[in-house]
């Protein structure tokens, strides 16, 4: 997210990272040109945790087109309330919310997915449209716990949720396949951008 106020620290989605990987989820953390540093943080750290091989950092190698197929051969997505958190919603993905309450949720949530919102909504900074946090710590979203976010994957992907990473990543791989060969819909208007980006194959 571009406004400080709307994302986790660096600290605590790494946290969140090295929890999912952990569980045995493949993890890409994307990010803009504008974030390297960020996104090198957050996988980075996880990588060092000796899980390299489910994290990937994607910060500022993702054209528009190219998110889009990440996002859409997602089982889940996380995220905080940004453009990537509509776009998988627009791809058909559930989205995991992580939701910072200077704006509402019901007005500026992702639309049309399953989704869990996390993020304490009773937050000093409730709809005060702040761009910086006000209150010291960022409580709405830095006590977010690591164990809520898998549980909320859990949630969204429970059809997945006791298979070897492997076979997850194999049937992704066909769901991104499907997505792609059915005809497009009004959420999905170019089925051509769903394909994964060569660069972030195996």
């Amino acid at each position: 997210a571009a406004v400080p106020s709307r994302r986790p620290s660096a600290a605590t989605s790494r946290r969140f990272a090295e929890a999912l990987a952990g569980a045995g989820w493949p993890v890409v953390v994307t990010g803009g040109p504008q974030e390297i540093d960020l996104t090198a943080t957050v996988a980075g750290a996880a990588a060092a945790g000796g899980r390299r091989g489910r994290i990937v950092d994607a910060g500022s190698r993702l054209t528009l087109p190219d998110l889009a197929s990440v996002l859409a051969g997602a089982e889940v997505v996380i995220a905080p309330n940004t453009g990537p958190a509509h776009l998988a919603a627009a791809v058909g993905t559930p989205v995991v919310a992580l939701h910072a309450p200077v704006v509402a949720f019901e007005q500026w949530g992702p639309y049309g997915v399953p989704r869990v919102r996390l993020g304490d909504q009773t937050a000093p900074c409730r709809s005060s449209r702040a761009r910086v946090c006000p209150v010291p710590g960022h409580v709405c979203l830095d006590s977010i716990r690591p164990d809520e976010v898998v549980h909320a994957v859990r949630t969204l992907a429970p059809q997945d949720s006791d298979q070897p990473p492997d076979e997850r990543q194999h049937d992704q791989q066909r769901r991104t396949e499907q997505r792609r060969d059915s005809p497009p819909s009004r959420t999905a208007d170019h089925p051509t951008a769903l394909r994964t980006p060569e660069r972030l194959r195996p």
